[in-house]
């Protein structure tokens, strides 16, 4: 058996699509046009990529943007004053501080400062509080393109053994949140955990986001499994991996997603999608 592979480019161009259409209803009714601000500090590459394809995508919706590239030793102080003067401007929908910031900066603390309603990466204390009793306001962008992925396939996740490993704030627990909400049978692993392998062998559906290449071994997998790995790790030869070992999870998995091509379109298409949802928030009554 060989695992269809999760197509998450296709989707998530799907996902776009229909962001960019409302987009342009909104124009035709005279609405404001969607304005996603992104802050930069530093000059990590990685990020650099990141924050470019955000504002490439911003452009093919129809988004206006805001990018703000501050230098790496940018104090805290003046990282909240940026963030507050965002959070008064009516004309922001959503704000985006890239992670991570540099050591001199609490990003805890910079990221409860935006406003929960405009915080479009979902990653406040009220927003994950949200989720957490059934009254999500911003989901966080992986997971919940991690479940837009699945019931775009047609994956009932309802009833199933769902395994999480990796318990990270901006992916394991909120995922743990939003396969509970759906109605699956959730257990969270991480990098510790005793038997992780007899974890990972007795779950429908696998999501991988522990940040460690290869490290859910493909004889884990159980045979018609979903494997979604949110993993992305740069190997010394400078190819990509996830954190499943692709090849022999495809070999036992039902579906599985590449990396890249995965998970990764998916968070930045989820991304738009929030920030769509807070310029409707936004709009008068």
């Amino acid at each position: 058996m060989s695992a269809q592979l999760i197509n998450g480019k296709e989707i998530s161009r799907q996902r776009l699509d229909m962001v960019a259409g409302r987009v342009a209803e909104r124009t035709a009714k005279g609405l404001h046009t969607p304005c996603l601000a992104v802050v930069l500090v530093g000059n990590d590459p990685a990020s650099a990529v990141y924050v470019r394809n955000k504002k490439i995508a911003c452009e093919k919706v129809g988004f206006r943007s805001l990018s703000y590239e501050l230098p790496a030793d940018t104090s805290q102080q003046q990282l909240l004053e940026l963030v507050d003067k965002l959070n008064a401007d009516d004309s922001v929908d959503g704000i985006l501080i890239q992670l991570p910031l540099p050591e001199q900066i609490d990003s805890q603390a910079v990221l409860e400062r935006i406003l929960p309603h405009k915080d479009v990466d979902g990653f406040h204390p009220y927003n994950v509080g949200r989720l957490a009793v059934k009254m999500p306001l911003m989901r966080p962008c992986t997971p919940k393109g991690v479940m837009t992925l699945l019931e775009t396939c047609g994956i009932d996740v309802e009833g199933k053994k769902a395994v999480v490993v990796g318990a990270s704030n901006i992916v394991g627990r909120p995922q743990l949140l939003e396969l509970l909400l759906a109605r699956a049978t959730v257990t969270i692993c991480h990098s510790k955990t005793r038997n992780l392998a007899e974890e990972v062998a007795a779950a429908d559906i696998v999501v991988a986001g522990v940040g460690i290449p290869n490290f859910i071994k493909g004889e884990w997998i159980k045979p018609g499994a979903v494997v979604i790995d949110v993993g992305i790790n740069r190997l010394p030869d400078g190819s990509l991996c996830g954190d499943v070992e692709f090849e022999a999870a495809k070999a036992r998995a039902a579906m599985i997603t590449p990396v890249p091509g995965g998970v990764g379109p998916m968070t930045i298409a989820t991304l738009l999608e929030n920030t769509l949802y807070a310029a409707e928030l936004h709009d008068p009554a």
